[in-house]
């Protein structure tokens, strides 16, 4: 399987196949479904699958990042007091390596 699809889940796992879908492409599309079968090994049901899974998995991640980046903006914004152990952490490290200098 290509980087980036989604894992198929387990045969035994499955739902039986009864329903049916019908698609209508242009030939090129065809032939390039076929391809794709031919070179994964998976029939063009399940080639479609892994597709719409992909599909899926992009979306959901991108609104992660969203809500992801909210909330770091978020702590940028108003970051929370550091504890008292982080306090003595900076302090202790001052004394055994010299204090902060300024980045340039």
């Amino acid at each position: 399987m290509k980087s980036g699809m989604a894992p198929a889940p387990p045969k035994e796992a499955r739902a039986p196949k009864t329903a049916r879908l019908e698609l209508r492409v242009s030939v090129p599309e065809r032939e390039l479904l076929q391809r794709a079968s031919a070179l994964t090994g998976l029939t063009l049901g399940d080639l479609a699958c892994e597709g719409a899974r992909a599909a899926i998995e992009r979306h959901e991640r991108l609104r992660l990042r969203d809500a992801d980046r909210e909330a770091f903006l978020l702590s940028v914004r108003s970051p929370p007091r550091p504890v008292a152990r982080l306090t003595e952490a900076f302090r202790e490290h001052a004394a055994r390596v010299g204090p902060r200098t300024p980045a340039r």
